[in-house]
């Protein structure tokens, strides 16, 4: 049996357009991002990779979000964070499989398989393909950097890693994810950088990335350093665009805070593209 996606319409005022122009914003939901040879049959497969698009109807060429849930790669389900919405572009958040039903690097191929779904979609939705940023909150994070940096992952799925307009880690490991040792039988306690590190996978050639983590006083351990390395190694190895934000009196849920930046550096982003058409 075929279930279509079911179709939520909301109506807002947009606070940024002129006049208070009020803009329709749409929901579809339920939508499978499973590419064709990629499905194993499982019902936890059909059941997990989903995504949802949120996305404005009366404009066009807008930028779109995909937007990574946290929970330690082990719980957490897609959402729209409420300041992402009624802002002029489109959100795709996304579900992926969890340990311990599934080990790395299961979860990276499907943050991959979800984005290479949204280059392939997203203009049908009015949006702007060249506009794609990543973002995500802690595991969410995490599957954004290595997307981003380890080009293999959207390689196998025919997208390259340097079309993404942007990467939004929000307090992501950049480190060997503490799952991914997990697995492995490493203490949380003990860091690695081996090849499920973005660090290792520093170049200058990557997208730009803005790093967003809580203060550092009140962060998961490490978790500020952790990105303060990356930033650093970054910039040593090349990459002429890179920020950090450290967000003061902010611990691990800094979410909401994080917005403000977030939208700010995607706006410039998307206006110095326009500049140098």
């Amino acid at each position: 049996m075929r279930f279509l996606p079911a179709l939520l319409v909301l109506s807002v005022v947009c606070a940024n357009s002129p006049a208070a122009e009020k803009v329709a914003y749409r929901l579809e939901t339920d939508i499978s991002y499973v590419l064709e040879g990629q499905a194993d049959g499982t019902d936890y497969q059909l059941q997990r990779c989903k995504l949802d698009v949120y996305y404005p109807e009366n404009t066009k060429g807008f930028a779109t979000v995909v937007w990574f849930h946290g929970g330690g790669l082990k719980g957490g389900k897609r959402s729209i964070p409420a300041g992402l919405k009624d802002q002029g572009i489109a959100v795709v958040p996304v579900n992926y499989r969890l340990y311990p039903n599934v080990k790395c690097p299961v979860y990276l191929q499907d943050a991959a398989a979800a984005v290479a779904w949204t280059f392939r979609n997203v203009e049908k939705y009015g949006g702007d393909p060249h506009k794609i940023f990543i973002s995500g909150h802690s595991a969410g994070g995490y599957l954004t950097s290595m997307l981003g940096m380890d080009k293999r992952w959207l390689a196998a799925c025919d997208i390259d890693a340097d079309k993404i307009a942007g990467l939004i880690p929000l307090s992501g490991h950049t480190i060997t994810h503490m799952t991914v040792r997990e697995e492995r039988g490493i203490p949380q306690k003990q860091p690695i950088v081996d090849e499920f590190a973005p660090l290792y996978h520093s170049r200058p050639d990557a997208p730009p990335i803005l790093l967003i983590t809580g203060d550092r006083e009140m962060e998961m351990l490490g978790r500020y350093e952790e990105n303060a390395y990356f930033m650093r190694m970054l910039k040593v190895n090349g990459h002429q665009d890179v920020t950090l934000y450290e967000i003061q009196g902010y611990g691990h849920g800094m979410v909401e805070p994080a917005v403000t930046p977030m939208l700010k550096w995607i706006r410039a982003k998307v206006a110095d593209a326009a500049k140098s058409e």
